[in-house]
């Protein structure tokens, strides 16, 4: 029961992580004073990158205390957790580093065409929340009915 309750903890951390840097900060940075486009997207991308970070250790510790408590979450509840690592999986491996490339080339002062890339990371990221708040509620609910 105490692995579970701390990979509720987790998920809600890596929760505000992700409400704070994807749903506030990488907008806000460019409403600041002296921030243009090159200085912001470099804020973006070391950003973008610890909390990448950040979710995969808090990924990888869920997982480890979900296998160590030996408990037979519902399908549903897994469905959910392994839903939010596909997408972090993806991001990770295809849109963060097409991002950074980019933004790197934007930097260097090309011009590009319009691309769907961040629409997508958006998309992705708003899923990938839904599916870990989700999963930390029903997490919770379930550590509660299996208490009693």
């Amino acid at each position: 029961m105490k692995k579970k309750k701390y990979s509720i903890t987790i998920t809600f951390i890596w929760v505000g992580f992700i409400g704070a840097i994807s749903f506030m900060e990488a907008w806000l940075k460019f409403r600041a004073p002296g921030i243009d486009t090159a200085l912001g997207l470099g804020i973006g991308q070391l950003v973008f990158s610890a909390l990448n970070k950040v979710e995969i250790t808090s990924a990888i510790v869920i997982l480890v205390l979900s296998v160590a408590s030996k408990e037979k979450n519902s399908l549903r509840l897994q469905g959910l957790f392994y839903t939010a690592v596909a997408i972090l999986v993806l991001q990770s491996a295809w849109l963060l580093p097409a991002l950074d490339e980019r933004a790197n080339l934007i930097r260097e002062g090309v011009v590009l065409g319009k691309s769907k890339l961040h629409l997508w990371y958006v998309l992705v990221e708003i899923i990938k929340i839904t599916c870990l708040i989700l999963f930390g509620f029903r997490s919770f609910k379930y550590l509660n009915k299996n208490k009693q």
